[in-house]
């Protein structure tokens, strides 16, 4: 326990280091350059427009962070359940895997028109652009490990007689547990891409929104603003998910003959 404490404030230490050096770095730049603030602002300026406008960011990040935490759930619950799907019928591997494969040879950024054109401006497309941006990452690692479940444990589950949904439901998806872990890191990273995507291409709420709206009155202070509150909420979204995912990895953690005689009970 104090050997993790410690590595996590080493780690904290670390990352504050690297944020106090890049603003030095940026506000470095723009006093060398004498570059415009119109153009890009320093530092101290994009913090003023974050106290400034406080509440108005505030609101749109709030509007923000529903769509993308109603993406994720959404899309990780479809992905895995797909996977487990897909793990467990070979019928449903031969006719679903050829659309999963085709679906990615289209730009999800191609079809955000297309959504915001059939669910219309409101939290529906933002929702379905999270949703359809991270489906397939969560489909694919949960299939994958549930797929590379170890032989030897699937032999001695044979042996004792196990059903093939025991099987399923009592070793591949435990074992698949931490691809699923990786799958969801990722799509806690995805699902904001999707959403801001999303707010670019129609919107009248949201940080993207907000973004288009500073940028179309050239207040960079404001974009930025909005920008490093994006930034912030993601990584506090990947870091919950990645303790969550973690957690769900160490509470299932067993021995193989343990995994199996779970199966006869």
């Amino acid at each position: 326990m104090k050997a993790a404490r410690q590595g996590a404030l080493s780690t904290t230490l670390r990352l504050a280091g690297v944020t106090v050096l890049m603003l030095g770095l940026w506000q470095a730049l723009v006093a060398l350059t004498d570059t415009p603030a119109f153009i890009l602002p320093g530092p101290l300026r994009v913090v003023e427009a974050l106290w400034t406008h406080h509440a108005l960011i505030t609101h749109h990040a709030l509007v923000t962070m529903t769509e993308v935490l109603i993406g994720l759930v959404m899309g990780a619950s479809l992905g895995a359940a797909t996977a487990i799907v897909l793990a467990a019928s070979r019928g449903a591997r031969a006719l679903l895997r050829p659309v999963l494969v085709f679906s990615q040879a289209v730009p999800v950024f191609a079809l955000a028109p297309i959504l915001t054109l059939w669910f219309g401006y409101g939290l529906e497309s933002k929702i379905a652009m999270a949703l359809l941006i991270i489906y397939f990452p969560v489909t694919s690692a949960f299939f994958d490990g549930l797929m590379r479940t170890p032989g030897e444990w699937l032999e001695m589950a044979s042996v004792m007689g196990a059903t093939p949904a025991r099987v399923l439901t009592r070793i591949r998806i435990p074992a698949a547990l931490p691809a699923l872990a990786s799958g969801l890191r990722l799509a806690a990273v995805y699902a904001p891409i999707g959403a801001i995507i999303g707010e670019w291409v129609g919107a009248s709420q949201g940080l993207g929104y907000l973004m288009l709206f500073a940028n179309g009155r050239a207040m960079a202070d404001l974009m930025f603003a909005a920008l490093v509150v994006l930034a912030f909420l993601t990584l506090v979204l990947h870091a919950v998910v990645d303790k969550a995912a973690h957690w769900l990895v160490e509470h299932q953690t067993q021995s193989p003959d343990s995994k199996v005689r779970r199966i006869v009970f």
